[in-house]
């Protein structure tokens, strides 16, 4: 066997080795992470805030289930779910119960939709995200009004180009919320539609929207809020160290599609969700992951 032959026969095996690793191992691999964020703003004492994102869930993945269930035991004042909570067709039920845990207690929850609420997904080879992707393609529509019902029986509260006030058990909090601007059809709302109506002081304000285009960014940062939570690009899902995530699968740059960073001036938090379509079954060097925001004032 000749050189060329051996490191070709090597690399094959060592992908082979990291695609068996992705899909069996890393994608239900799931963690905790917890983050300090000093005050930002106007922020007035303490709120801790449970983020999640990007649950894709379908029947049967129990494993998913379980340790969103386990997350019930954490403290935290709020819960806030930024979209793609569907992974398939009359999975509405299944996911609002698996979300049920989190608001025990009387916590609160928000959410903001994805586009996976609405539209089941449909296959895509992974070369569209660098040759098209501006391209949107939507499988059939789900039952968003039956999914928002169930999971408004469990205390979350869904946002859709509007702002609230909300009570948390560390005072009141300000929240505005858009619809997922990954959409064509969506229009990203005026500033205003999105700024809380507050007579009194608040804890803090939390922004909120599924993809974090920076056209919507902009417009929370501008109606005040302090803090922006956002999912959608499962942190590139699959990352090369040290390179990190190769596509963004919207307009912020690479190195803040995971985690948190600043934008503008307000700390921006970047969930890499729990899940992942049906179709791309994968992670690498990209844990899925929910986050504990600990927002100190």
């Amino acid at each position: 066997m000749g050189r060329a032959t051996k490191l070709l026969a090597a690399t094959a095996t060592v992908g082979a080795a990291c695609v068996a690793y992705g899909t069996l191992i890393e994608r239900r691999w799931y963690r905790l992470r917890r983050i300090v964020l000093p005050k930002s703003l106007r922020q007035r004492g303490r709120l801790s805030v449970l983020h999640v994102s990007d649950v894709h869930l379908i029947p049967g993945q129990d494993h998913r289930v379980a340790f969103l269930a386990s997350l019930a035991e954490l403290e935290h004042d709020v819960v806030v779910a930024t979209g793609d909570l569907l992974g398939a067709p009359d999975a509405e039920e299944f996911t609002a119960a698996a979300l049920a845990p989190l608001t025990s207690g009387g916590r609160p929850g928000l959410i903001v939709l994805g586009s996976n609420d609405l539209f089941g997904p449909v296959p895509k080879t992974p070369l569209a995200y660098f040759t098209r992707p501006e391209r949107r393609v939507h499988g059939v529509p789900l039952d968003t009004s039956r999914l928002l019902d169930r999971l408004a029986e469990h205390g979350y509260l869904t946002l859709r180009n509007e702002a609230r006030v909300v009570e948390t058990a560390a005072g009141p909090i300000g929240v505005g919320g858009i619809d997922d601007p990954h959409l064509d059809t969506t229009v990203i709302p005026p500033m205003a539609a999105v700024t809380p109506d507050a007579d009194g002081d608040l804890v803090t304000s939390l922004g909120l929207v599924h993809a974090p285009y920076t056209a919507a960014l902009d417009v929370l940062v501008a109606a005040g809020h302090d803090v922006l939570l956002a999912g959608h690009t499962h942190g590139g899902q699959v990352r090369f160290p040290p390179i990190g995530a190769l596509v963004a699968n919207c307009d912020l740059p690479l190195d803040q599609i995971r985690g948190a960073s600043r934008y503008r001036d307000r700390w921006l938090h970047v969930s890499p969700g729990l899940g992942h379509s049906r179709y791309a079954p994968f992670r690498f060097a990209c844990r899925p992951e929910a986050t504990l925001l600990e927002l100190i004032g």
